[in-house]
């Protein structure tokens, strides 16, 4: 099986910046679409998030947790099932392997599902998530969403593609095979 690595926040749900209450989840424009996509082609997804907020004491892991469980059944409705969710809980200025770019996440997919990380993609809004992908010689898709059109000067040069939204981004996957 191929996988895709994804990026939460900005990239599949709206980021509200530190979000903590299950109720504001907000599906991107597209990111069913796309995300169906891929799934119905038999890719595995899998999605990495630093979530900061935990380290810094704006909210506990179980608020994450029930955020992830609300994304994950409004992409069951549609038919999308997530293959595993990876978090780094820790604030950015604590030295941890796992907080992207550093590729402590990727490597723990790895060991769990035994991919190969150069037939992986990463999709993300922001140069860490362009960065992770690089890391591990996976093709890395940087997303216009969330801070994605910001950052995209930044990211344009070392993505293997830039897309509009997870259906751009899901359509070069497929172009490609």
């Amino acid at each position: 099986m191929k996988y895709v690595l994804l990026d939460r926040d900005g990239t599949i749900i709206v980021d509200t910046h530190y979000l903590s209450d299950p109720e504001k989840v907000e599906m991107l424009p597209n990111a069913f679409e796309g995300l169906k996509k891929l799934y119905d082609a038999g890719f595995g997804l899998i999605v990495v998030t630093n979530q900061s907020g935990i380290g810094r004491g704006y909210y506990q892991e179980s608020d994450m947790h029930a955020v992830n469980a609300r994304m994950e059944k409004l992409l069951a409705e549609r038919g999308i099932e997530l293959s595993a969710i990876f978090f780094c809980p820790h604030a950015p200025d604590r030295e941890c392997g796992c907080r992207k770019p550093a590729p402590g996440m990727f490597d723990q997919a790895v060991e769990r599902f035994g991919m190969n990380p150069q037939e992986c993609y990463v999709i993300g809004d922001k140069i860490c998530d362009i960065e992770l992908g690089r890391a591990r010689n996976a093709k890395s898709i940087l997303v216009r969403t969330g801070k994605g059109a910001a950052e995209e000067s930044k990211c344009a040069d070392l993505a293997t593609y830039v897309a509009d939204d997870l259906l751009d981004a899901a359509k070069y996957i497929m172009g490609r095979g």
